[in-house]
């Protein structure tokens, strides 16, 4: 796409012409898009100002049922705007702001946006230190409710900060809510953030996030295909979402309703074919509806930390996340015999070894050589009528982590010496232990 931009690139007409039609179209125009890949933005700027588009391309638009006028109205849309730009005043304009031009074939343009087809833009405009390019080359967009609750607050700064501490861009819209605190928590991290905005770099808006932006230039990008001074509308916020979704490897929803503009651009990621994920909040949350309906609908994967997120959008085998495990507790390292005879001993009163052994279902011998290493690692102690539950741990240590080893199968002519590991305090009965008594009354 855009072979006749790629010959010009070189060319300081290209980037004005560029700068001029971004003036003259709506953004993400697609039918402008079409024109400039196929004749290039001199060209385009050329025959808009002639008011005479070349005849294969009026032939290639009006096909499909689509009616010469439609075509006529918007080339004479563009030629009224075009005339009213002042390409050489927007860079310069830029330029004392300290924001830059890129264009497709830049170095520092981003590759991935070629995907957008004829939606893709015709220039962007950057204010920052980061290189764009390279910041989304490991990238996630995390997009959300602007009046997010706590929780969705809380969650995407986050996901912003576990995402930025393993090296992974955050890419964002900048507005309030989940927005805002993805962005806070990459910058707490240390890697850049790109914010993508639905007005010119100049413009900040929201205008209470004048401090945020100024950090996000500081240490990433903030990118608009708008030109300088201009402000946001309805409509270029639903049509930049494509270029949050187009810049990153997946998208994660954090909180959405189920009109929420962050739809919008899960919408977009699956045209694209990105990553999708969500993360689910409490069903009580019509904030998390969203979330739950893409969910449902498995449109997305569910995710619940920055960890789930890179596994879903790394590199297979490096990028995996760790396996969520139930804490360990010493009795956990019991063998299934120890186990059983441990079950089988009452929580109050007595039993003897016989009777723990038929309850337990195992030989007299295997027993007694549970029951001796359950009684010196503390688990249990003796009673006049035999055997109980320990009740008080006060004279026994907690046993380290080293001391939680598997013990060997109990056989029926064990060795009545090995001593099982000993307890974690929250895992031995106690007098309420309705499970012991019942134990006790089956004697």
């Amino acid at each position: 796409m855009g072979t006749g931009a790629a010959a010009d690139k070189s060319l300081p007409a290209e980037r004005e012409a560029r700068a001029a039609l971004m003036r003259a179209a709506d953004v993400g125009d697609p039918v402008m898009g079409r024109l400039v890949a196929r004749y290039g933005a001199v060209k385009a700027v050329q025959a808009i100002r002639a008011r005479a588009l070349p005849p294969e391309f009026i032939d290639q638009e009006t096909h499909n049922d689509r009616p010469q006028s439609h075509l006529t109205a918007r080339l004479n849309a563009w030629h009224a705007r075009l005339a009213a730009s002042n390409p050489l005043a927007d860079l310069e304009a830029g330029a004392s702001h300290g924001a830059r031009l890129i264009i497709p074939g830049d170095a520092e343009w981003p590759t991935q946006l070629d995907q957008l087809g004829p939606s893709r833009p015709l220039g962007l405009w950057l204010h920052g230190t980061a290189d764009l390019r390279f910041a989304c080359l490991k990238s996630v967009a995390v997009v959300g409710a602007r009046s997010a609750t706590a929780y969705g607050v809380h969650t995407a700064a986050e996901f912003g900060a576990g995402l930025s501490e393993s090296g992974w861009a955050v890419v964002s819209g900048g507005a309030f809510g989940v927005d805002g605190a993805a962005h806070r928590g990459a910058l707490a991290a240390g890697t850049p953030t790109v914010a993508v905005l639905a007005c010119g770099v100049d413009i900040c808006y929201p205008s209470s996030h004048d401090a945020l932006f100024a950090a996000i230039r500081d240490q990433g990008v903030i990118v608009s295909e708008c030109p300088p001074g201009v402000h946001p509308t309805r409509a270029r916020f639903l049509i930049r979402n494509r270029l949050i979704a187009a810049l990153s490897r997946g998208t994660v929803v954090v909180e959405a309703a189920l009109r929420s503009g962050a739809l919008n651009t899960a919408t977009h990621a699956l045209t694209l074919n990105r990553h999708l994920a969500a993360v689910p909040g409490p069903v009580t949350s019509r904030m998390s509806d969203g979330c739950h309906r893409l969910l449902r609908e498995r449109k997305a994967i569910c995710v619940t930390s920055p960890e789930e997120m890179i596994d879903l959008v790394g590199v297979l085998g490096d990028d995996l996340a760790p396996h969520s495990r139930a804490p360990a507790v010493a009795r956990d390292k019991l063998n299934d015999v120890t186990k059983r005879v441990l079950d089988a001993v009452p929580a109050r009163g007595g039993a003897g070894p016989a009777t723990i052994a038929v309850a337990a279902g195992v030989g007299l011998d295997a027993a007694l050589s549970a029951l001796g290493g359950l009684a010196a690692a503390g688990y249990i102690e003796r009673a006049p009528d035999g055997w109980r539950l320990r009740k008080h741990t006060a004279s026994y240590r907690k046993a380290p982590e080293a001391a939680a080893l598997d013990l060997p199968p109990v056989a029926e002519d064990s060795d009545p010496t090995q001593d099982p590991p000993f307890p974690d305090e929250d895992d031995l009965p106690t007098l309420d232990d309705p499970g012991g008594h019942e134990r006790h009354k089956q004697q």
